[in-house]
């Protein structure tokens, strides 16, 4: 898998890893790792590339983030994107200082010299800046590719080293022909051929599943979402009757959710599935909780109650395996080459502990979101269970708010049912990225067959992004609004009003809890 790896080095970018998912979008392995890895690690990885990410700061501060210059001795391509070309410059000879004048969003570029990174590309085309510092002075050794209207050293190559720079982001979609930078740059600069395929990630991955349990059986905690369910069929693939599956019904899940879990994997894959009912133990748990943070942690706590217990009596059972993937890892510090700073705990199926005493296995742990839904079609999980919209870990405990009850349960259910189906009827559904409905504690006046009412209202949120650390609200049209809306206050006891969240993230976040 590794055989054509190429590094992205941290320096804070908020692009880090997107520029890894283009990578791996011209069929490159590539990791996020960190911006102080030494020479001598990187030599022992034997990268076929190294790409120098952006950040916010300046390469002339005290304290601003540094590689180790070694890097540059290794005769390793090296391709510096915004941060990462001044860096190099700056450590190669060049003068890197503020700009007269600052570039942020859509610039015109202008290829002056075409050479191995521009082979093919537009001579005038549009890209993305974001920069306020800009290399005003080139080493000797350094010559000019293409320009803006005010940054003059818009990209750069050394004349001796295969040193490249560019100061614009070619791995955001407001740079089009981004893509073409990047492939010449793995293809032509670094020599890859493009060998990262699924299937061989599938063949390599059981490989080591295999060679890691033995003929031990494995835990795996099934949660109704993708995640969880293509870990699963990986692992059923690898050890089949090996692999038990249990599947924890909190009484918070999407209408059909233990159906389709059921379906899939013991009428499907065949395997060994424990499903567990008990809606009573949560719902008994949060009475008269109102408090978002007091739900995570109640049904975090039952959850692992049942769980072991659950898991105790699987006898042999000595691994455990989550549905880890790579942003996940990344974001945890949990890699030693992996970016330093820790942005959230390590999070995983249930937040099961430690004491649990499994050995864990997580064969998503190189995988982003995308490559995983790729994977779940290759192993021949359904396309509905690929596709699913993210669930949260607490169901809809975090889109019923305040006090949760069977009731407000049983017609936010109704409800979010009812929006899904219309985005599918409507074909919105795979071209939005998560969508679902909360029910508020809010009532309001309203008149139903000539009579009042004072009912509750339901909120419909629906949003697209790429990565879900940003998120846009998706822009439906009114007509499919006004069909969700008038079938919910229709077909849902107690609800009299409905409203559109057009609030993106940040600075909102996608759950409203």
């Amino acid at each position: 898998m590794n055989n054509e790896l190429v590094l992205v080095f941290d320096f804070g970018s908020q692009f880090g890893q997107l520029i890894a998912r283009r990578v791996r979008e011209q069929h490159v392995f590539c990791q996020l790792v960190r911006h102080d890895i030494t020479a001598e690690r990187v030599k022992e990885l034997n990268p076929k590339g190294i790409i120098l990410s952006g950040g916010p700061s300046s390469v002339y501060e005290d304290g601003a983030p540094k590689c180790d210059p070694k890097i540059f001795d290794l005769g390793i391509p090296v391709l510096g994107i915004c941060y990462g070309m001044q860096l190099a410059c700056h450590l190669l000879g060049g003068h890197v200082a503020p700009a007269h004048s600052r570039e942020y969003g859509r610039a015109t570029l202008n290829v002056t010299n075409a050479n191995q990174l521009f082979r093919g590309y537009p001579v005038e085309s549009t890209v993305w800046m974001s920069h306020g510092d800009q290399v005003h002075a080139m080493s000797g050794d350094f010559e000019p590719l293409a320009s803006t209207d005010t940054c003059p050293v818009a990209a750069v190559k050394h004349k001796n080293r295969p040193v490249y720079g560019i100061q614009f982001h070619p791995e955001v979609s407001h740079t089009p022909h981004g893509g073409q930078i990047l492939a010449n740059f793995l293809r032509d600069v670094c020599g890859c051929q493009g060998l990262w395929r699924m299937q061989t990630f599938i063949d390599e991955t059981v490989a080591k599943i295999r060679a890691q349990v033995g003929d031990k059986r494995v835990i795996c905690g099934l949660s109704g979402g993708v995640d969880s369910a293509v870990c699963a069929a990986l692992l059923v693939k690898a050890i089949g009757p090996q692999v038990a599956c249990i599947y924890v019904d909190n009484g918070m899940m999407r209408e059909g959710e233990t159906d389709l879990v059921r379906h899939t994997f013991r009428d499907w894959f065949k395997a060994d599935l424990t499903v567990v009912h008990a809606a009573e133990h949560f719902l008994a748990a949060l009475q008269g909780v109102t408090d978002p943070q007091e739900k995570r942690k109640i049904i975090g706590r039952v959850f692992i109650e049942i769980f072991k217990n659950e898991a105790n009596a699987i006898p042999d059972a000595h691994f455990l395996a989550q549905g880890t993937l790579y942003p996940d890892v990344i974001e945890s510090g949990g890699s030693a080459d992996g970016p330093a700073a820790t942005i959230k705990l390590h999070h995983n199926v249930g937040g099961l502990p430690a004491e649990l005493g499994f050995e864990l296995v997580e064969p998503l742990r190189d995988l982003f979101k995308d490559e995983v839904r790729r994977l779940g079609l290759e192993l021949g999980l359904p396309e509905e269970v690929v596709w699913r919209h993210p669930f949260p870990g607490p169901g809809l405990a975090v889109r019923c708010l305040g006090e949760i009850t069977a009731d407000k349960l049983t017609a936010l259910r109704m409800a979010d049912t009812i929006f899904l189906e219309e985005l599918h009827k409507a074909g919105w559904y795979r071209k939005t990225s998560q969508a679902f409905a909360v029910l508020l504690p809010v009532r309001s006046v309203g008149v139903m067959g000539d009579g009042r009412t004072y009912e509750n209202t339901i909120a419909i949120r629906c949003v697209q992004t790429d990565d879900f650390m940003t998120a846009d609200w998706s822009h439906l049209p009114h007509d499919l609004l006004a069909r969700v809306s008038t079938a919910i206050i229709n077909r849902v006891k107690g609800v009299n009003r409905v409203v559109y969240d057009i609030s993106s993230k940040p600075p909102a976040t996608i759950e409203w809890e």
